[in-house]
């Protein structure tokens, strides 16, 4: 059976994703920092294994552990919603060290066996506010728009090895934990000038109306990114992540 392995896998998109895959009958490498067995239905197919994807020895030995597979997905990362002025340097530092160097880390880790074989395919999921400024989050959607830059030159350079790449950019998922994860880092409520912009987003982040995105869509893009070799290089998931796309042309 196919092997799929999946980074940030404790919640959100990464749990949904494993669902996904274990349901159509894929062999699941799912990784976390902190392995919890039941997350995950047993499954003959399942294995849960520990990964940080900003520690590279985690890194190596989650990959020999994990074995051949012939889908990579991205998923591991968090986001911060601070005012530029206000961002702590460490918290600007960790976002890129996360998002950023800890996809490129593993793309390293998992690219020799694609290229060997001559097949493989790596889905980075980044997000929909990559495709328009917003105010907040603009240390998280730089450290996002790095990794599309990455992704679409990575496609180019590994196509002539028969290895595929795509991007999945979800919009706002009410569902996950990526406001109360957020929160941490959360600076600025006691400013008089930021405090209405920062009530307004996490107003925001719990508002469940208009067009939203459902752990489901994820899933299923990146279910299309790893078996539909036509498939765009950028794919949306989530309705409001087509129409932010959709926007931008």
């Amino acid at each position: 059976m196919p092997a799929i392995l999946i980074t940030g896998c404790s919640s959100g998109f990464g749990l949904a994703i494993a669902r996904r895959f274990l349901d159509r009958g894929w062999r699941v490498i799912a990784t976390m920092r902190r392995p919890d067995p039941d997350l995950l239905p047993a499954a003959p197919g399942l294995t849960i294994l520990p990964l940080d994807v900003t520690d590279p020895q985690s890194i190596a030995t989650a990959v020999a552990q994990a074995g051949e597979i012939d889908v990579l997905v991205n998923n591991a990362g968090f986001g911060a919603a601070v005012p530029i002025e206000l961002i702590e340097p460490d918290t600007a530092r960790a976002l890129f060290e996360t998002n950023l160097l800890g996809t490129l880390a593993m793309v390293q880790a998992v690219l020799p066996q694609f290229r060997a074989r001559r097949a493989g395919t790596i889905v980075n999921i980044t997000s929909s506010v990559t495709l328009k400024p917003l105010p907040l989050v603009s240390v998280y959607r730089a450290s996002k728009a790095a990794v599309n830059a990455l992704s679409e030159s990575l496609a180019a350079e590994v196509a002539p090895f028969g290895v595929r790449v795509r991007i999945v950019l979800p919009g706002r998922a009410p569902e996950t934990r990526f406001g109360a994860n957020a929160m941490p880092h959360l600076r600025g409520l006691d400013h008089p000038d930021y405090k209405p912009m920062l009530d307004a987003m996490i107003a925001g982040f719990r508002e469940s109306g208009g067009p939203v995105t459902q752990m489901e869509d994820v899933a299923e893009a990146v279910w299309r990114a790893a078996t539909d070799p036509d498939a765009p290089l950028r794919i949306p998931a989530g309705a409001d992540a087509v129409q932010w796309m959709a926007e931008a042309g």
